[in-house]
């Protein structure tokens, strides 16, 4: 394979350098620092016991007047740590790799037991396979950073990591859109800082929510929250999922480094100290795309002759103060832009974006820069305020090609912009161990500039499809409460609202969730929520053209799509690393856009299922669909090096376009099935010569295998696509018929090395290891009059190199 020239060419040099670097290290340690922090009240716990698991002699501490702890001269590897304090659940985290390049900075939130006239259990412990956010009674998870690292197929990506956990499977192999228990990718929101963000990946058509590389850098995450269902009342906008992610704080007393190197670009990072005396610190990191070195190499993208070019940026910087509280300055953003051009290639060479006879121009841009702040109030309660702004673009020109004298003729033309002012502030307070709530409210302005236009044949000139500026509101107050009947009867409730200034429609949302422990290892949960969620400013402001040549809006009065959520599920902890899960769960939609001009089968509940954004110029909100199925997982967490997760979903996804037939959705696969296994081994450790062990030296594997229903698709009309030289499809019989199942496995083998200052890893994550052809689409070519078929990608080979000093 080419590939492999090109991994010794860049990485051997490399290797040969660390080697070097090995024969003089010593017998690598680290430290481990943090805070413990009220979950609810965010007040720091002083005197909290913080200890290392399995150390001999035992290593532990207690934390100072600020609540912070710190560890030193750990020894390198995975290592587990305990908090405790009196009062609180205790908080174990297992398994925490420690790195020599990296000091381990861990924020540690517990909660407080409840009381119930009887004598508290000193000994339980939080539950490991929950969430981050306490509000969640169902379909939650936390995930962490090294799980987007050590998953194969994730890319370091948080959208791909997700798709190995139940209900979830991403939409196309080069794309990261997810879909989440049959709903369209465009249900998904994606948080950051406890703000709202548009699309946060490249190449990111206007409208959507995924693209072929996030551009959010998963080594500057701390873990976060993946909510499916049943959202707490804090969340909002949304209707099938939520990324609520986090980034993390600097090193507050050391600067540290990092270099990288891979197939999503060559990446730089940096974090340290501002002052030392109040623990301020700054953490910033870069990447830039050199996919035209590997094009030139012969990698293949998906993309046929076109070479995608992007860079991303991402800051945090955390102001702690003594008396006012503590500020936090985020930011990220990113630049991509691609060209398939049809004219510069032959014409069985078909791209998988840019299709036949025609050049597409695109790209966008993203940036996000907030600002939060955090106070105290008294000892039970603390105030959280931020502000953000977010400039989003997005363009597409494509020509088509003349037949004969390849002429390039302007066909469409596009420019999406939009700027979002948010601001937002929440009382979180506990009134006693049984009762805690969180009141805020969320205000976004979405100031808009769209044009998009095409040339109509039959005119001979261009028609407008939009053309729109202005700006509008969304106001979204919310209450989440939480009451403790006793320490194993837990009941979360709230209520969400939202009112658009655009035509004045509204929402009230009510929440309520609850959970069980019904023995020390079980437990039994349910969840239910209304979601709503807008449509995006396109569909909204879709024209017509009138008979006089005059143009109507015909979607402004548009309700917002709305979905019943119903959600309940079995926890069985069978021991302390290996747990049993399952969850069944019914969803209704209703007010989905549908064609308002003639009965047909479109319906916004089946948008997403291409790149590019589409909707009819007419629309009322009239379609329907549910979608309902059953999970189940089997997870063993990482324990002494060995970790799996196998999961399977059985599922049904079913709408109603204006025609009031019911049909499967264009994301009802029917079954997701995936399992995934890792192991890691450390070299020499029990060997006795010194030369061998002064530095720790680990390989491992992760191989994922995924096996799900085919997409399903709309037929193509081949005869009388012959006659009208262009693709007719059969809308009549959308998404009866369905591709071969999907199958695809893939394997990231890897080498670490712990040296007394640095840290090495060097890992090759190979995708669709079997090179499984797996169907995408159905197409038309007008040059042949032939149907043909468009594949996911194939065999895909990434290596990377990532040091960390």
């Amino acid at each position: 394979m080419k590939i492999s020239i090109f991994s010794i060419r860049i990485f051997t040099p490399a290797i040969i350098l660390l080697y070097a670097f090995c024969l003089h290290a010593q017998t690598p340690v680290q430290s481990i620092s943090g805070f413990v922090k009220d979950n609810f009240s965010n007040e720091t716990l002083i005197g909290a016991n913080v200890i290392v698991l399995n150390s001999h002699p035992l290593i532990g501490t207690t934390t100072d007047a600020a609540g912070k702890f710190t560890l030193t001269s750990i020894p390198v590897g995975y290592v587990s740590i305990q908090i405790t304090f009196v009062g609180y659940k205790t908080v174990e985290l297992n398994s925490i790799e420690l790195e020599s390049g990296k000091e381990l900075v861990l924020n540690v939130y517990m909660d407080e037991m409840a009381v119930s006239g009887q004598e508290v259990e000193i000994k339980a412990k939080v539950d490991k396979t929950g969430s981050i956010n306490r509000m969640t009674s169902v379909s939650a998870r936390t995930f962490t950073v090294d799980e987007t690292r050590r998953y194969a197929g994730s890319r370091n990506d948080v959208a791909r990591m997700a798709s190995n956990y139940a209900g979830i499977q991403t939409a196309s192999d080069d794309r990261n859109d997810i879909i989440i228990r049959g709903n369209s990718p465009s249900g998904l929101l994606w948080q950051v800082e406890g703000h709202e963000v548009p699309n946060p990946n490249h190449f990111a058509s206007f409208g959507t929510t995924g693209g072929p590389v996030n551009m959010i850098n998963n080594n500057q995450l701390d873990n976060s929250d993946f909510l499916t269902a049943a959202f707490p009342g804090e969340f909002g906008n949304a209707s099938s999922g939520v990324f609520d992610l986090r980034l993390r704080n600097g090193n507050a007393d050391n600067f540290e480094f990092l270099g990288q190197i891979g197939l999503n670009g060559f990446e730089l990072g940096a974090e340290g100290p501002i002052s030392r005396k109040t623990g301020a610190s700054f953490m910033v990191g870069y990447r830039y795309s050199f996919m035209g070195l590997f094009q030139l190499l012969g990698m293949n993208f998906g993309t046929g002759t076109a070479v995608p070019l992007y860079q991303d940026f991402s800051l945090k910087v955390n102001l702690p103060t003594k008396k006012m509280g503590t500020f936090t300055i985020y930011g990220l953003g990113g630049k991509s832009e691609i060209e398939f051009l049809g004219s510069e290639i032959d014409t069985a060479e078909i791209d998988f974006y840019g299709g036949e006879g025609m050049d597409l121009r695109s790209g966008s841009s993203l940036m996000v820069i907030g600002i939060n702040h955090v106070i105290n109030i008294g000892k039970s309660a603390f105030v959280k305020t931020g502000i953000s702004y977010t400039f989003n673009d997005y363009y597409a020109n494509i020509d088509s090609i003349g037949e004969i004298d390849k002429i390039l003729i302007p066909k469409y033309r596009s420019y999406f912009k939009e700027n979002r002012f948010i601001i937002s502030s929440y009382l979180k307070k506990r009134l006693n161990s049984n009762n805690n709530f969180q009141v805020g409210a969320i205000a976004t302005m979405y100031q808009s500039n769209i044009h998009d236009s095409i040339l109509n044949l039959d005119l001979n000139h261009f028609v407008e499809n939009t053309n729109y500026i202005g700006n509008a509101w969304l106001i979204r107050p919310y209450v989440t409460w939480q009451h403790k009947f006793t320490e194993n009867l837990v009941l979360n409730t709230g209520i969400h609202s939202m009112f658009y200034t655009y035509n004045s429609t509204y929402s009230i949302e009510p929440r309520v969730g609850m959970k069980w422990h019904m023995a020390p290892s079980s437990v039994i949960s349910f969840g239910y929520g209304l979601h709503s969620q807008l449509f995006p400013v396109l569909v909204y402001n879709q024209q017509t053209i009138m008979p006089d040549g005059s143009y109507r809006k015909m979607n402004e009065d548009l309700s917002m799509q709305k979905s019943h959520h119903f959600v309940v599920g079995y926890d069985l902890n069978i021991n302390e690393f290996l747990r049993f899960k399952s969850e069944a769960y019914y969803q209704f939609l209703f007010n989905a856009g549908v064609n308002a001009n003639s009965p047909d089968s479109y319906s916004t509940i089946n948008q997403g299922s291409a790149f590019y954004f589409y909707t009819p110029d007419s629309l009322e909100s009239t379609g329907t669909g549910y979608n309902y199925g059953v999970e189940l997982t089997v997870e063993q967490f990482l324990n002494k090096g060995l970790y799996y997760l196998g999961t399977v979903s059985l599922f049904q996804s079913k709408f109603k376009g204006s025609d009031g037939i019911e049909r499967n959705t264009a994301f009802n696969g029917n079954f997701i099935i995936n399992a995934l296994i890792g192991k890691s081994f450390q070299l020499h450790k029990n060997s006795t010569n010194p030369k061998l062990t002064k530095n720790q030296r680990i390989v491992g594997f992760d191989v994922k295998v995924s096996y799900a229903g085919g997409r399903r698709y709309v037929p193509i009309d081949e005869e009388q696509s012959k006659i009208e030289h262009r693709p007719v499809y059969l809308l009549d019989k959308a998404y009866e018929e369905q591709f071969p199942n999907y199958f695809r496995t893939d394997l990231k083998v890897y080498y670490k090395i712990n040296m007394k200052k640095i840290y090495v890893e060097f890992a090759i994550d190979i995708q669709n290891l079997f090179n499984t052809q797996n169907i995408y689409s159905q197409n038309f070519n007008t040059s042949t009059g032939e149907l043909y078929y468009t594949y996911q990608l194939g065999i895909y080979v990434i290596p990377q190199l990532r040091i960390n000093f």
